[in-house]
């Protein structure tokens, strides 16, 4: 991954891109929010108060299957809250559950680039000696392909995987932070490049195991399926509480639980699929079992 910016600056240049980073997230944000990303329009003032930053925030650009893709770190916790709440919710005061500690963001609006398309569309028609051009036909046909002005970004956080303390991974404070960071940057990545190769095979929960495996298996260089049933909230093959319940959906108190155990037994033997193929390709780099891991999907969470 080839580092691009460190430190309290972070925060203000990603705002000369995404311009709504200058709205603080509030109740009524999404019309403020509508207006400079949906119309291209301008904030009512250019105030960061709302963030900390830090000098440990970053961005950088990591190479995938699927291309390159910004990640974002923004070490203090409330920080990574406030940008999801902008970014992913419209300005709106959101609840962001304390067990996710990453976001990828895919289809964000950039105003710059059709900018810049704008001003060499009006350069290359005076060259041509067209003095009004029709740009709002070129404004429909440049939109027309999302790649032109939509963006995907990584956004990572600074503290544990999951939610899960060092003590009960036995690793020390500092040690499991960085290794923490690690296995997000894999797990978002994952998600990108599963997103963009296989479009068709989007299921949550499968998703997040093949995430969560190719994250541990990047931060550690091997696969541990008891860690992650643990970021699950999995012990042996019952649920305990964790992660998993975000990735379910049910009308009833009692209906959530079941549809958890249920999953739990599921995951248990899928983890055990996992596993093998890990072992079997020894030598494959993370992001190759991203996309070994996919292509298995109708085999090991299908049947």
């Amino acid at each position: 991954m080839e580092q691009e910016l460190h430190g309290n600056k972070v925060i203000g240049e990603l705002a000369q891109t995404y311009k709504q980073i200058f709205v603080a997230p509030c109740e009524g944000g999404r019309e403020k929010y509508n207006k400079i990303v949906l119309a291209g329009g301008e904030p009512e003032k250019r105030d960061l108060s709302h963030f900390i930053t830090s000098d440990k925030d970053s961005l950088e650009y990591a190479d995938t299957p699927a291309g390159k893709v910004l990640c974002i770190t923004l070490w203090e916790r409330q920080d990574f809250v406030t940008f999801l709440r902008i970014m992913g919710n419209r300005c709106e005061m959101a609840e962001i559950p304390d067990t996710q500690g990453a976001s990828i963001l895919d289809g964000v609006i950039n105003w710059t680039k059709i900018q810049s398309h704008k001003e060499e569309f009006f350069e290359e028609a005076a060259k041509n000696g067209n003095a009004m051009p029709d740009w709002d036909a070129e404004f429909k046909r440049f939109t027309s392909d999302k790649a032109n002005f939509k963006d995907a970004l990584i956004i990572l956080s600074s503290g544990p995987y999951s939610n899960i303390p060092a003590s009960d991974v036995g690793i020390a404070e500092e040690e499991w932070r960085r290794l923490s960071h690690s296995i997000r940057k894999y797990h978002e990545c994952t998600h990108f490049i599963c997103r963009r190769r296989f479009p068709e095979k989007i299921d949550a929960v499968w998703d997040e195991l093949v995430a969560d495996a190719v994250g541990i298996y990047g931060a550690f260089g091997s696969f541990d399926q008891e860690m992650e049933k643990r970021f699950l909230g999995i012990e042996g093959d019952r649920y305990t509480g964790g992660r998993l319940e975000n990735y379910v959906e049910a009308d009833t108190d009692e209906e959530k639980a079941k549809e958890l155990q249920e999953l739990s037994v599921r995951i248990s033997k899928v983890l055990e699929g996992f596993t093998e193929v890990f072992e079997d390709n020894k030598d494959a780099a993370p992001f190759e079992m991203a996309v070994l891991l996919e292509e298995k999907m109708d085999g090991l969470w299908m049947v």
